[in-house]
């Protein structure tokens, strides 16, 4: 049977007979209780906010979900709009990180027009608007001259969809980039944007070595390019499955060196969990005492990590998620490359990415807490303090599922959801891949 409930286009009303996970509704009265980790509630939306939470059974009327689970809209917080969607073209032909960086190379160096960006672009938001995200954080390629292209798209696409999904942006380089003239250029041109300065943070070696000359100098200088204009930092760090690889400590050492008082968030960190447990443990300490952010890419870490033609991978490719939840880290998952030579698959659908999360990382049993790693969490450390929470006041921007339990939400993709923004039901629908064809088939 199709699940299609009728919900006013307008006014105040009742979704009655509701579920929520409680990490999502701290504000939910005593008694509304059911079980691992879930309540069941009656939410009011008027005035296109949450006018209340009150205990299931209060309401009168009002649309009777049935025991479904309510979300806030989805924050994604590390995502590669400029790459999307490129696989038909640009194929990683063995699935390697090398063989995705070679491919991305050259497809941006001849064929990443203004044009073909922003369709690309363009479709990868609107999956992303169907599937109940309200906010994005991409990265951008930011390499002179082509940068000044990426970022003045950018600034366009976050005027273009304001109102529908906060866009974020944060520049993507190497640390050597931000040497010199060349460094102040790119950091000039994301303040001016209002972005965040990013860059790819990786060190090779043995744990107990020397870091290489000259890059605690260079971390200080990315550092205080960022204090000197107000930004925040944004790396994807040690992306490897290294056991040497430690920018990631090094990086909190210089936080806690520089007392940084911008957010710092790290993605990746794939490394860590190949470390000797002392070692992965001090780093985490050390992550937690500088106030350090991660975010986890599981879906496209465990595609590209440990890969080897003809060889079973070994390891699951993703970080310490539980060692850094136990120590305070605030921990959240992100979408990352959608059908780029980095990940063939993806669609942007953060319940796609919090379903292969728990999964891939035994986030299970209970899953407790880890729903605000998609929503809360995110929206912390993308400085939006009235996401990602179902509380008074509130945007009404919610995500309706047909699942109950645990088992149910997360046994199936959830493809009849129902997506609400300011309490009217969103009618967005799912784009067809062969919009993309003039930009990427090749025929």
């Amino acid at each position: 049977m199709t699940w299609a409930p009728v919900l006013p286009p307008t006014g105040s009303f009742w979704l009655r007979n509701a579920c929520a996970p409680a990490s999502l509704a701290p504000e939910a009265p005593a008694g509304t209780e059911k079980q691992d980790g879930l309540l069941r509630l009656d939410i009011l939306v008027e005035g296109g906010q949450v006018g209340a939470l009150a205990l299931a059974g209060t309401a009168t009327d009002g649309v009777d979900l049935d025991g479904g689970q309510v979300w806030p809209g989805f924050l994604d917080a590390h995502t590669h709009l400029d790459k999307g969607h490129i696989w038909p073209r640009a194929a990683n032909q063995d699935g390697t990180f090398p063989g995705a960086l070679a491919a991305v190379r050259a497809d941006r160096t001849s064929l990443w027009s203004e044009a073909d960006m922003e369709a690309r672009a363009d479709f990868a938001l609107r999956c992303a608007l169907a599937h109940g995200t309200v906010a994005l954080r991409t990265h951008l390629d930011t390499y002179l001259p082509h940068a000044a292209t990426t970022w003045r798209l950018f600034r366009r696409l976050r005027e273009q969809w304001a109102g529908r999904i906060d866009l974020q942006a944060s520049s993507l380089t190497s640390v050597e980039d931000l040497d010199g003239d060349h460094g102040t250029d790119i950091a000039n041109m994301v303040a001016d944007a209002g972005g965040n300065l990013g860059a790819v943070a990786h060190v090779s070696g043995n744990a107990d070595t020397p870091l290489p000359p000259g890059y605690v100098e260079r971390l200080n200088r990315i550092f205080m390019l960022a204090e000197d204009r107000g930004l925040d930092l944004d790396f994807h760090v040690d992306e490897s499955g290294e056991a040497g690889a430690r920018a990631l400590r090094a990086i909190a050492e210089t936080a806690l060196r520089r007392r940084f008082r911008n957010r710092v968030l790290c993605g990746h960190c794939c490394s860590l969990a190949m470390q000797p447990d002392d070692y992965a443990a001090k780093t985490v300490a050390l992550c937690a005492e500088a106030g350090i952010a991660i975010v986890v890419l599981p879906m496209c870490n465990m595609y590209l990590q440990d890969r080897i033609p003809g060889r079973t991978p070994r390891w699951r490719g993703v970080t310490l998620v539980h060692e850094m939840q136990a120590a305070g880290i605030p921990v959240s998952f992100a979408s990352d490359n959608t059908r780029d030579p980095f990940y063939a698959y993806g669609d942007l659908d953060m319940l796609e990415v919090f379903r292969e999360s728990v999964r891939i990382m035994q986030l299970d049993h209970p899953v407790d807490g880890w729903p605000a790693a998609v929503t809360t969490i995110p929206a912390e450390v993308m400085r939006l303090p009235y996401r990602g929470l179902l509380r008074t006041g509130a945007p009404a921007d919610l995500v309706l599922f047909r699942g109950r339990e645990w088992t149910e939400l997360l046994a199936r993709p959830q493809s009849d959801r129902i997506v609400l923004r300011a309490g009217r039901r969103l009618n967005a629908v799912l784009p067809d891949w062969r919009e993309l064809d003039p930009y990427v088939s090749g025929r």
